[in-house]
């Protein structure tokens, strides 16, 4: 009697675990291809990389994690530093890191970090060290942060998601330059004279990012730049900054994320004002609640999950010497109830004679 095509494949109760040739039939490639997609090495098409990872994920496929340490000398984790998970866009991508590692044959130590300071991250990233992970992802996405994500990049390789201004670290990004300034344009194509914004934290590269897509807009279209009013990401915080922008005679808001979007138009209504009879506001994320809301929030989608699946290509790419460029993930406009024309009567509009120069924000 012929041997197991593989030691892995030892019957159980009327089932037995799948095997390399199991994954390489369903998904109608050679084992070499699917040895070459859970290694991550080797020039894979990107159609039959998402064949063979579906493949392995229908099946449940686990490759012998210790056979494989003893030929490759890895211990074929990734370690993951990330911050709290409270956020929606980190706690997504954390789900994509997850799926990636898996489909690659990868297991994944997370740890969390209760704030973002540099000893902080070394500390988490010392820890993973010890657990001899091959590569790290970092979901940090505060200024603070980059000096320790560039520190452990020097001991094992790292990825940032997304990247952080001038860490000098590879990283996979989203067009949110791009997206604010849709948002912005989206707004002023609905007839309103300028546009306000209640940004994120300064520290956060997000954040800076679609700032800077808004007050391009703004610019390009020789429209009033208001001074922006930054928030927590919070919807407290955007509650307070509603009110702001209520006396700023403002009729259209662009809100950094959907949390702070719901405080303002919690604000609005609160003064009276219809949204977006008298003003119209727009979040950015598109999370879960956003087509819910009352109005739903017209927001900017964002692909978070294939975030954390590109992260795990480019370290994968990393570890074996191959160059992954991620390209950028472009975010979607997703038009909603909460964004509409600009009143009739705007008395409390910025004059047209305002200074037209960017304000720093």
């Amino acid at each position: 009697m012929s041997p197991p095509a593989d030691p892995a494949s030892t019957p159980g109760e009327g089932t037995r675990t799948p095997v390399l040739a199991d994954v390489a039939e369903l998904a109608g490639v050679s084992q070499q291809t699917v040895s070459r997609v859970v290694r991550g090495s080797g020039s894979v098409a990107r159609r039959t990389r998402e064949r063979v990872e579906q493949a392995i994920a229908e099946l449940g496929y686990q490759p012998n994690a210790a056979a494989r340490a003893l030929v490759t000398r890895r211990s074929h984790r990734i370690g993951v530093v990330a911050a709290s998970t409270s956020l929606y866009g980190p706690a997504l991508t954390l789900v994509g890191v997850q799926e990636a590692a898996r489909a690659a044959g990868y297991s994944v130590t997370v740890v969390m970090v209760s704030d973002l300071l540099p000893a902080t991250v070394s500390e988490a990233f010392q820890e993973l060290r010890g657990q001899s992970v091959d590569g790290a992802i970092a979901v940090v996405p505060e200024d603070a942060s980059q000096a320790a994500v560039a520190a452990a990049d020097a001991t094992f390789p790292c990825v940032l998601a997304p990247g952080l201004d001038g860490a000098g670290v590879p990283d996979a990004y989203w067009s949110e330059v791009a997206a604010a300034r849709a948002v912005t344009e989206h707004l002023l194509d609905l007839g309103h004279r300028t546009v306000h914004h209640v940004g994120g934290p300064v520290d956060w590269a997000e954040s800076r990012a679609r700032s800077t897509g808004w007050r391009t807009a703004l610019v390009e279209a020789m429209r009033v730049v208001p001074r922006p009013v930054r928030g927590d990401w919070t919807a407290a915080s955007g509650y307070r900054a509603g009110r702001e922008v209520l006396a700023a005679g403002a009729t259209a808001v662009f809100c950094g994320n959907d949390h702070m979007a719901i405080g303002v138009v919690r604000a609005l209504t609160e003064a009276g004002l219809s949204v977006p009879g008298d003003v119209s506001v727009v979040g950015f994320d598109d999370v879960p609640e956003a087509a819910y809301l009352n109005p739903p929030l017209t927001t900017v989608h964002q692909d978070f999950t294939e975030i954390g699946r590109r992260c795990v290509r480019v370290l994968l790419g990393r570890l074996n010497r191959r160059v992954v460029e991620p390209g950028a993930v472009t975010p979607e406009l997703v038009v909603r109830q909460s964004t509409g024309p600009a009143p009739v009567v705007a008395s409390a509009a910025p004059r047209e004679d305002a200074p037209r120069s960017p304000v720093p924000g």
